[in-house]
């Protein structure tokens, strides 16, 4: 019979307590209820369960945004309501402990009217919080629409129209607009592209970034072609966290995947990563059937020796790529391959905010996650915004939606009236993106020109 623990009464909680008393209830219930679940369960019932969860865990997020013009006593209230919430929920299931499937059911009955929010970071200002209450924390950056590779699943063969040079933005107006972004509550950017070492004055705008205070995280997504060289003085300059694309191990098929050569100069630079001691070296692999899809154990193999995060992503459309569902290759269908071959393959516990599934392998140095953005979406912890390489902000990456900043700073609009172009933005964000058939039929711009 399962045990559900007591918890001071939280009229009598200050909200720091408060927040303890969720998360502790949240850990004991996933604890609880994951002992029932055979081994074939345990991904889906776990990942159900988290989202179920994080239900009562919703009024902390509208109470960060609200929190300036909210009374001590309302606060405590809406600590109050949501505890409430829980201890509900958690009764409901205690009456079908007996049944290991009953939590997915509950979930669906619980959250059948709410917005499928998560909870987040008390921000500093409002102008990053939506109107489901996620704080957005995460900007990405890309730095240029041009790239050395050509790859399938992001860019035509024949190519993309470039927006010209003056309508990019400029060093100055980078760093401007992450400054702003950064003393809102970004705590962490990632540069991408195209390809962003590629950009003369990389090292420089790292240098800028890195500096600036209150960011924890300065990361860069790259293709690896050119990096090796850089490293040493991008690490110099503040870089933090790499992700290295990369689709294949096989050498020719490289080629014939980027339409380009460098597939050892890939593997240097994430050699080079690994001995420069980057606090975070991450292989992005795009996973498409009849390509790659015969590579999963392979890519899995290199974590033995290697302290690497290998992260298979599900193949996403957008303009150009030639998306078709039957080059899709699943979550659960990559997750069964690498079962079949390993095992004491262990989910690792994530972030609310966190975008993949992290596993980790006995006697593995490194870690595999998967990107389940077409058949798993995880809309409901989203914390990432994207500035554009010619200055238009973009809320959700599957969505047409764009505000351009780039027209506002070169008019002379002040701090305070981009922040309000900002927050308007992220209001508007909706709860969760379109699914994979909509959102192929949605116009969008190439991966090229959003940023990788």
């Amino acid at each position: 019979m399962t045990r559900w623990v007591s918890h001071s009464h939280p009229r009598r909680m200050g909200p720091t307590a408060a927040v303890s008393c969720f998360y502790s209830l949240e850990k004991e219930r996933i604890l609880v209820i994951s002992q029932s679940l055979d081994h074939e369960e345990e991904e889906t019932g776990i990942d159900s369960l988290f989202q179920m969860m994080m239900m009562p865990l919703r009024c902390l997020s509208e109470l960060a945004r609200r929190r300036r013009r909210c009374r001590p006593d309302r606060a405590v209230d809406a600590m109050r309501v949501g505890l409430q919430c829980l201890m509900s929920t958690c009764s409901s299931t205690k009456a079908t402990d007996n049944n290991s499937h009953s939590f997915s059911n509950t979930y669906a009955t619980s959250c059948a009217n709410l917005p499928e929010v998560a909870p987040s970071e008390a921000p500093l200002s409002d102008m990053l919080v939506d109107s489901f209450g996620r704080f957005h924390n995460y900007l990405r950056i890309s730095l240029t629409e041009r790239c050395n590779l050509r790859c399938q699943y992001c860019m035509p063969a024949e190519g993309v129209e470039l927006t010209p040079s003056s309508e990019l933005l400029s060093h100055d107006e980078i760093i401007r607009v992450a400054d702003l972004f950064v003393t809102s509550g970004v705590d962490k950017i990632r540069l991408t592209g195209g390809e962003p070492t590629i950009r003369k004055d990389i090292e420089d705008i790292c240098l800028h970034l890195s500096g600036l205070k209150g960011l924890k995280t300065l990361a860069m997504t790259t293709n690896g072609l050119v990096l090796s060289k850089k490293l040493p003085r991008l690490k110099e300059c503040g870089l933090n966290a790499l992700n290295i694309s990369l689709d294949t191990l096989v050498p020719a098929k490289f080629e014939f995947m980027t339409r380009r050569k460098g597939h050892s100069r890939v593997m240097e630079s994430i050699d080079a990563a690994i001995e420069l001691g980057f606090q975070s070296v991450k292989v992005n692999c795009v996973v498409m059937r009849g390509m790659n899809d015969d590579e999963i154990c392979d890519f899995v193999e290199m974590t033995r020796d290697k302290p690497v995060n290998v992260r298979f992503i599900e193949f996403m459309p957008f303009d150009g790529n030639v998306w078709n569902v039957k080059k899709l290759v699943p979550y659960a269908e990559i997750m069964d391959k690498v079962r079949q071959r390993f095992k004491g393959v262990e989910r690792l516990q994530d972030h609310p905010s966190e975008t993949a599934k992290n596993f980790k392998i006995d006697g593995h140095a490194g870690t595999i996650s998967f990107i389940t953005s077409m058949t798993e979406h995880f809309c409901a912890g989203c914390n990432r915004l994207r500035l554009l390489a010619d200055g238009n902000l973009k809320v959700c990456l599957f969505g047409p939606s764009e505000v351009s900043l780039r027209e506002p700073i070169r008019a002379g609009v002040d701090d305070a009236g981009l922040r309000e172009i900002i927050s308007a933005a992220v209001k508007r964000k909706k709860a969760k993106h379109a699914g994979m058939f909509d959102i192929a039929k949605t116009a969008n711009r190439p991966m090229i020109h959003i940023g990788g």
